[in-house]
């Protein structure tokens, strides 16, 4: 029998919304132009329903025009260091805090300048603004003469394209990088404009730690009525939801805990609604999981060397009795390579490469919640126990046999 047209109507709407609102998750910032294009004009034609419910779920606004659709994301845990910007179109080491100065003056420097660029001439500018005193007391300092500090600016420009603040015009990179050439970009203004997602401008903050600057870049009006309060907590849960692998209840406070202990039903249900994601819940806390698997940018397992050495220190670390010392991590690796090593590129048999290996391990396992990490060792956390050799998960009708992804942020 056929479903009415309404029906059918009403199901196409309700699949566009969530493919709109899983886009815009994944990738906040879209544009009408390039790989995304589709996505952007369903989040277009979508735009109020999808402004409503980030507004009130947590508390992230929705700005759309012929241009871009741009999700203004606060993350749920401020301080949370697993989540690095990289350049999307490559496999490269995360940025470092001297790449994400060089980014703030590049986008400083972009902001006052002309409708087209060189990289020459902004390298020029953004070493003009790098004299500053107050910027050098802190170390930091740039003359863009080096080859590793004209390739900190080529990786910090490469994001740029990716966003799509900038669009080459002539020339490449690799050029600049070996002092051969020169690159022309177009600037995208409107996209430069939407870039900054903080509540308040940077300049308008005087906090004195990072912690303290970070705060008042996104705080909202006073809290001074429950109502308001509660407002806090569930936006502050649900980001959290959505965006991290797994909300540990110990994490928590005892406001947050006794709010998701009563509201869990309520804030699971509007996340599924809207995404898809389905809450496993557990003792030690609650994981949205995405049965397509889609919805992340790191997943575990994943294919390739890095990926099978993070597989085996997991079960390593799930059947250890308390934390493992990163010595003892890098001795498994050794072992795990005279047994699995037939399967690993060649470059990661070489000696002394054991350090590196369980480096990114590590790092990949800590922004999934399933391990905590001190200096010198590594603890297990209770979503690592699903990959003990043996293990047997029992989960919750209808949840999905797929285990914590770090769901995709910017």
């Amino acid at each position: 029998m056929t479903a009415p047209l309404a029906e059918v109507l009403d199901g196409q709407h309700a699949a566009d919304l969530r493919k709109a609102a899983r886009a815009l998750l994944k990738h906040p910032l879209l544009l009408a132009r390039g790989r995304y294009a589709d996505e952007f004009r369903l989040a277009r034609r979508h735009a109020p329903e999808l402004r409503e419910w980030f507004d009130r779920n947590t508390g992230w606004s929705l700005q759309v025009d012929a241009e871009t659709a741009r999700l203004r994301k606060i993350p749920g845990v401020l301080t949370d260091p697993t989540h690095p910007a990289r350049e999307a179109s490559r496999r490269t080491a995360p940025f470092t805090r001297r790449r994400y100065v060089l980014l703030c003056l590049a986008l400083a420097a972009l902001e006052r300048g002309e409708a087209q660029v060189a990289l020459g001439r902004l390298a020029d500018q953004i070493v003009l603004d790098a004299a500053d005193p107050r910027l050098t007391a802190t170390g930091i300092e740039f003359a863009l003469d080096r080859r590793d500090e004209r390739l900190d600016l080529a990786a910090v420009v490469r994001l740029l394209l990716d966003l799509g603040v900038l669009r080459r015009v002539a020339g490449e990179e690799e050029a600049y990088v070996a002092g051969a050439g020169d690159v022309l970009y177009d600037v995208e203004r409107r996209v430069l404009a939407g870039l900054l997602a903080s509540r308040r401008g940077p300049s308008t903050v005087h906090a004195e730690t990072l912690d303290d600057r970070l705060a008042e870049l996104v705080a909202e009006t006073a809290l001074d009525s429950d109502e308001l309060r509660f407002r806090a907590m569930r936006h502050s849960l649900t980001r959290r939801l959505l965006d991290d692998p797994v909300v540990y209840y110990d994490d928590l406070t005892d406001a947050e805990l006794g709010y998701l202990t009563r509201q869990r039903g309520f804030l699971t249900a509007r996340i599924n609604e809207l995404t898809g994601l389905i809450a496993e819940v557990r003792a030690e806390g609650i994981a949205m999981v995405d049965p397509d698997d889609d919805l992340t940018d790191l997943r575990m397992p994943e294919q390739g060397t890095h990926g099978h050495v993070t597989l085996l220190l997991a079960e390593h670390l799930a059947g250890a009795h308390g934390p493992v010392t990163l010595d003892e991590l890098a001795l498994r690796v050794r072992e795990l390579a005279s047994q699995h090593g037939g399967f690993w590129s060649k470059s990661a048999r070489e000696p002394g490469m054991e350090t590196e290996l369980v480096e990114q391990a590590v790092a990949r396992l800590t922004a999934l919640g399933l391990v905590s990490r001190a200096p010198h060792a590594v603890a297990a956390r209770p979503a690592l126990a699903r990959y003990a050799v043996g293990e047997t998960v029992i989960r919750e009708p209808g949840s999905a046999p797929v285990p914590p992804q770090r769901k995709a942020t910017s």
